[in-house]
């Protein structure tokens, strides 16, 4: 801070009006952040952004009623560098009457909203709080729905990166701010509601804890969580490595052990195995984060690099549902399509699925649009994306995760492939349906469709659909990284953005 000894009086006003609102002045403030195991809002902006970067925006606001006081009225927001690359940030103060939002710092909010729209700057928030001010607005006579921070932050979907941070309470607006957001990063003690405790009660006539209404345990399952962290700064630190993916140069990292994807698939065709250790042995060592782990287990979604340049990895998981695709699998991969796409952010998928999942209970859930949403982001999106089969290409699951059709960059097989219009059993069961009925003796008939499933196997491994050139080749796996990082490296840089591509669905 400027030293004000000895100068005029408005100034020094001004600067002890200033330092009201910072940490030292408010020592009661940090003890409660403190015993609940949080930084304040000031520590964790000046823990993101690089050190003597923040300009502070409306730092002398205060509540719109003169009856109350409150530092900043809520809200320490501004613009700074990240890394070397401008951001904007706004966080919440929950020490100032439990961070709620305010008549002011609704307009504070929009205003940098709105100038992060203007200036493309990615914007990081902080969102604890418990939504609206009520004796601030009531007192005011306010009318219901005039705000337009909503709206304005809405509008930055697709055109700027937004992360949303929820290190402890989040409800009603903040938890709308969470949701509009492209990556909601929250820390083990968030909770995070449509309403608190005091709107839940009134609505449904009982009373709950907040941890009872959305404890975060339940938002990790759902999907609405993208990464789950142990505290404050460990969240400051994802939503950095986030960040790091939309803007900046960076150096190209250390490779991994490539060889040990040579015994990644099994040789049992039944067994499975962990596809991030296929994504971790492509990319570089510790530039792997995967977003959404707790949802949509079907399916692993992360972002990475490939010598320096940021990619997006989609890949079946055989260790659930064996690779098959259901509803969540589905809504997971559609919207990290999405993201990438929005961005410029090329892609590698990993193929390994049987296929769609099948059955009375899927039906149920919408699985014929869901499953669709895939198709629909990846046939209209204009990223190039490199396709590598990793073992089994079946049916509407494999048409959808890159496929010859949808045209990608590169379609490529490790040894291990295997390619089908549907699952190879099932195959059988339907071109030998009559033989296997007429066969009464039941051993022989399980050694009449083990011999005719080999037989079809043979004839779509990955050796003689290369013959048909129904892929672009069959590749050693440990060659896996370096054809990537070159045929992503022999494509022109994407054309600039005059203006957003499209919005990234909530969803």
């Amino acid at each position: 801070m400027t030293e004000t000894k000895g100068a005029r009086p408005d100034l020094a006003a001004i600067e002890a009006a200033r330092a009201a609102t910072s940490d030292e002045a408010r020592p009661q403030a940090v003890a409660r952040m403190r015993a609940k195991g949080g930084l304040t809002a000031r520590e964790s902006i000046g823990a993101f952004l690089d050190p003597g970067s923040f300009v502070e925006y409306g730092q002398l606001a205060r509540p719109a009623r003169r009856d109350m006081e409150g530092a900043s009225d809520g809200i320490v927001m501004g613009t700074g560098q990240m890394a070397g690359s401008a951001v904007a940030v706004l966080a919440y103060d929950y020490t100032v009457h439990a961070g709620t939002q305010s008549l002011v710092n609704h307009a504070k909010a929009s205003r940098l909203f709105a100038l992060a729209r203007e200036r493309r700057l990615p914007v990081v928030t902080w969102v604890e709080g418990g939504g609206a001010r009520p004796h601030d607005t009531i007192q005011l006579e306010r009318p219901s729905g005039s705000t337009p921070t909503f709206v304005a932050f809405a509008q930055l979907s697709g055109l700027v990166p937004t992360v949303a941070i929820a290190p402890g309470y989040a409800f009603a607006g903040q938890a709308n701010m969470a949701g509009l957001s492209e990556c909601l990063i929250a820390t083990r003690r968030a909770v995070i509601g449509m309403a608190g405790p005091p709107l839940v009660a009134a609505a449904l006539g009982k009373t709950f804890k907040p941890e009872e209404i959305g404890p975060i345990e339940v938002h990790v399952a759902s999907g609405v969580v993208d990464v789950l962290v142990e505290d404050d700064a460990a969240a400051i630190e994802a939503a950095k490595r986030y960040l790091g993916y939309f803007v900046g140069p960076h150096e190209p990292g250390p490779a991994p052990d490539v060889m040990k994807l040579r015994d990644l698939v099994p040789e049992n065709p039944r067994r499975a195995y962990d596809v991030r250790k296929a994504i971790l042995g492509m990319a570089d060592a510790g530039s792997v984060l995967e977003l959404k782990a707790g949802f949509g287990k079907a399916m692993v979604t992360a972002l990475g690099r490939l010598n320096g340049r940021p990619v997006g990895f989609l890949a079946n998981q055989p260790m659930f549902l064996a690779g098959a695709i259901d509803g969540p699998a589905s809504d997971k991969g559609a919207r990290f399509i999405s993201l990438c796409d929005a961005y410029d952010i090329p892609m590698v998928i990993l193929c390994d699925t049987p296929g769609l999942m099948v059955g009375p209970e899927v039906e149920q859930t919408g699985l014929v649009r869901r499953s669709a949403r895939i198709l629909l982001a990846l046939a209209n999106a204009t990223i190039p994306f490199a396709t590598i089969v990793l073992r089994k290409a079946y049916g509407l699951g494999y048409y959808v995760m890159g496929s010859r059709p949808l045209n990608p960059l590169l379609l490529v097989g490790w040894p291990t492939a295997e390619f089908g219009g549907m699952g190879i059993e099932g195959a059988v069961n339907i071109i030998f349906k009559k033989q296997l009925e007429a066969e009464p003796d039941l051993e022989k008939r399980a050694v009449m469709h083990r011999d005719w499933t080999e037989e079809l196997k043979r004839s779509h491994t990955a050796v003689v659909q290369a013959g048909h050139f129904a892929v672009d080749d069959i590749i050693d796996p440990a060659e896996t990284r370096d054809i990537l990082i070159r045929s992503f490296a022999n494509l022109p840089p994407p054309a600039p953005r005059t203006a957003r591509k499209h919005i990234v669905d909530s969803w």
